[in-house]
């Protein structure tokens, strides 16, 4: 892609369609959800149990990504992926026209159906959409092919949320809610039609319909990957722990917190999806147009601060007769440091998710990407319902408030992501890579497209400086094993660094034979493994 910006791909064939494509799902996915659950809340007899049906709303979407993301991955897989999406949107207007039928009868049972439904193809979508992108777009494209569906995707359900809460307001909901998912199911096939071919990856695979043993089996195959990309799968689920927790407890936080009404939750989830959104587009510009997972602890360290700052500045909101409206709350200073606390949360959640969904997909070989990609989804899910358990638990039992598990969460986040990055060095050298080419030094680069995606391969270098092994690292995306001379490899301090980071220290043949020897044994491991290694020589 040209230096000028991700958006350009939105004007490109092999983009703008599925961007469509994937944008109106999500977009109807929440018009539908929403509007049952404000059925529920307000249209439906009050001796109902409306928590229970609530909850059970939340359950009915979820489950299907534990039952059929596994199936999803192998769909992925064995069929074109261009005809497979073409096929799910087809599915979609199916089950569009039964919710339609639904809401119109007022329904409940049917609505419920639906939904479940929806989750289910959203499920079976979630391997191949994000298995496509890698092979309609250039590596220097992934990022910003990822920001911007994240974008959409955050922006269209916000766009939904607040949809399907305008239309339930009207006296004619029913018809409107009806016509509107059908017609947008119906503009999400027609713009899937649009996505060039993508051929399979695997056509040979045999499917195998057992749900659970599959879930299984593509759950090993996630996990077992290379430890960057397996850990990113845990970091991508963490991702969405996080995400979940806030996005349940915003409206109770909302109400008992600030004394706002509707209007305030729409404000705190519209200030959240810009962050999101807002992070996915400075991502791509500052990770300069390549995977940068350097830039996942920077995420993770804004996620912390923010979600800290969140708690800090709770509370303290004089009570009203009536609730307040979100120009009342906008009223006091103390809401504009809570805003931004959410804006901030909701930003590095942009730096963190996108090079995460990324590394994935550039790490992981072409006939194994779909289902890697199911895994991640099945994690997802079960993150999220263990974030629903933590919140109860916290809530309920250790009687923490709502401020206090937004702490504990921002708290639990260094303790999860050290584990990470403890396990995969690389994010950790990344960042700290990032930060020096990104304040100290300014560094031009030229020729990289000759650097090969994979193989092993050994780099001679001109050794002009003591950082030139960080310039060198932060240019190049695939990690680097550095040759060092023995003596500096030692350095208190940098000694650490510099293990970290997989060099190999070396000494003269005739200073010291066993470090001699050590040190090409080292580099013949790394170079049968398919890395890449680096030596230098001093320039004249």
């Amino acid at each position: 892609m040209s230096e000028q910006s991700q958006f350009a791909l939105l004007g490109k064939k092999r983009f703008l369609p599925f961007f469509v494509t994937q944008l109106l799902g999500a977009f109807n996915d929440n018009i539908f959800k929403q509007s049952l659950i404000l059925v529920i809340l307000f249209k439906i007899s009050a001796s109902a149990d409306k928590g229970l049906l609530v909850n059970l709303c939340a359950l009915l979407f979820i489950l299907p990504f534990f039952l059929f993301s596994a199936l999803g991955g192998q769909f992925g897989e064995k069929f074109p992926k261009d005809s497979l999406i073409r096929a799910i949107k087809l599915a979609e207007i199916i089950i569009m026209l039964l919710g339609a039928l639904g809401v119109l009868l007022g329904n409940l049972p049917l609505m419920l159906a639906v939904l479940f439904a929806m989750g289910t193809q959203s499920a079976l979508f979630g391997p191949v959409k994000y298995s496509i992108l890698p092979q309609h777009l250039s590596e220097q494209e992934l990022v910003g092919g990822n920001a911007l569906v994240e974008m959409g995707t955050f922006l269209a359900i916000l766009a939904g949320t607040i949809g399907a809460g305008i239309i339930m307001a009207s006296s004619g909901y029913a018809h409107i809610v009806a016509t509107s998912v059908v017609i947008v199911s119906v503009l999400g096939y027609l713009a899937s039609r649009a996505i060039p071919a993508a051929s399979a990856a695997m056509p040979q695979l045999k499917l195998d319909w057992n749900i659970l043993r599959q879930s299984w089996l593509i759950m090993k195959l996630g996990l077992g990957q290379r430890p960057a990309v397996s850990r990113s799968l845990v970091g991508n689920s963490w991702f969405w722990f996080l995400g979940a927790v806030y996005l349940t407890q915003i409206p109770a936080y909302a109400k008992e917190w600030l004394y706002g009404d509707e209007s305030v939750v729409t404000l705190i989830l519209t200030v959240f999806s810009v962050g999101i959104a807002l992070g996915s587009m400075l991502c791509e510009r500052m990770s300069g147009h390549k995977v940068e997972i350097g830039l996942v602890p920077f995420g993770s360290i804004g996620l912390t601060v923010f979600g800290i700052a969140l708690w800090w500045f709770s509370g303290g909101f004089p009570e009203a007769a009536e609730a307040h409206d979100w120009l009342a709350v906008l009223s006091y200073q103390q809401a504009w440091w809570i805003l931004g606390s959410i804006l901030g949360i909701g930003l590095f959640g942009g730096f963190y998710i996108v090079p995460l969904y990324a590394l994935i997909q550039s790490r992981t070989v072409e006939h194994e990407r779909a289902r890697v990609i199911a895994a991640n989804n099945i994690l997802n899910a079960l993150f999220m319902v263990l974030s629903a358990i933590v919140s109860i638990l916290f809530l309920t039992v250790v009687e923490l408030s709502i401020p206090q598990l937004f702490l504990t969460i921002s708290l639990m986040n260094i303790a999860v992501n050290s584990y990470i990055f403890k396990i995969v060095p690389e994010f950790s050298m990344r960042f700290m890579i990032w930060l020096l080419s990104h304040s100290m030094y300014r560094v031009e680069h030229k020729g990289l497209d000759a650097i090969p995606d994979e193989g092993a391969a050994v780099l001679v270098c001109n050794h002009v400086s003591f950082v030139d092994a960080l310039l060198i690292g932060g240019a190049v995306r695939r990690p680097v094993r550095f040759v060092m001379y023995y003596k500096i490899y030692n350095l208190p301090v940098l000694n650490f660094i510099f293990r970290t980071a997989g060099t190999v220290p070396i000494a003269g043949r005739h200073e010291d034979l066993l470090i001699y020897d050590a040190a090409f044994k080292k580099i013949a491991e790394y170079l049968r493994n398919g890395e890449w290694c680096a030596s230098s020589r001093k320039a004249n």
